[in-house]
């Protein structure tokens, strides 16, 4: 009898759906802005085509972007939807252009487990576009958020 009721709760916890596991993930999400993959590689340099669509992450200080302080807008490199203003951004000292909010609407979010731990991704809600993600060590006076996001997934649009 032990033996039927211990193998009852094995098959009981190993057949339970975690809200986690119910999650849509990224890639099967339905954007407005859809191609396939050979169409991105075709518009997107690889460098934008390895961080935004397949979510890696451009060299630290690489990006002339991390550095610009214009007045202007932040667009998706992949579909220009504006994403981050100028007034929002900030220097983090990390290496990526970095600011302490996005444009509300415009930015979606997700979970990425890929290193180990949890971190809030951040994607493009046009497109889907990986930019990179987002922690809780802005700046404490505004939001104390910080969006770190790969500069070759930005195109910068200064203001007129």
């Amino acid at each position: 009898m032990k033996k039927i009721i211990m193998l009852c709760a094995i098959a009981i916890c190993f057949s339970c759906n975690s809200s986690a596991q119910k999650k849509e993930s990224q890639k099967d999400k339905a954007y407005e802005v859809v191609k396939t993959e050979a169409e991105w590689k075709k518009q997107l340099s690889s460098e934008e085509f390895y961080v935004l669509r397949e979510a890696g992450t451009e060299r630290p200080f690489t990006s002339p972007l991390n550095k610009e302080y214009s007045k202007g807008t932040y667009h998706c490199a992949a579909c220009n939807t504006p994403l981050f203003e100028s007034e929002h951004k900030f220097d983090s000292g990390t290496g990526w252009p970095s600011f302490d909010r996005e444009i509300e609407g415009n930015v979606a979010f997700s979970t990425d487990n890929n290193l180990g731990y949890t971190r809030n991704e951040e994607h493009c809600a046009t497109c889907g576009g990986h930019l990179g993600h987002v922690f809780d060590d802005g700046p404490r006076d505004t939001t104390g958020k910080r969006h770190c996001i790969n500069g070759v997934a930005l195109d910068f649009v200064p203001a007129e």
